[in-house]
């Protein structure tokens, strides 16, 4: 019984940690285009070059 003395405010606290951090990314935006950064992955017309120098070829 002693141990839920401990074990309840361990508990809340994790909480609410958990629920702060997604509240900050909420407003901070990090939901905001989820569509754009799956399919940013599949287009290679951005990706730049990779550059070599003349003792690596």
């Amino acid at each position: 019984m002693k141990d839920y003395f401990y074990l309840i405010p361990i508990a809340l606290g994790l909480g609410l940690a958990g629920l702060a951090a997604f509240m900050w990314s909420l407003k901070t935006g990090q939901y905001e285009d989820l569509d754009g950064a799956a399919e940013r992955i599949l287009h290679e017309e951005t990706d730049a070059p990779i550059r070599t120098t003349k003792s690596e070829r």
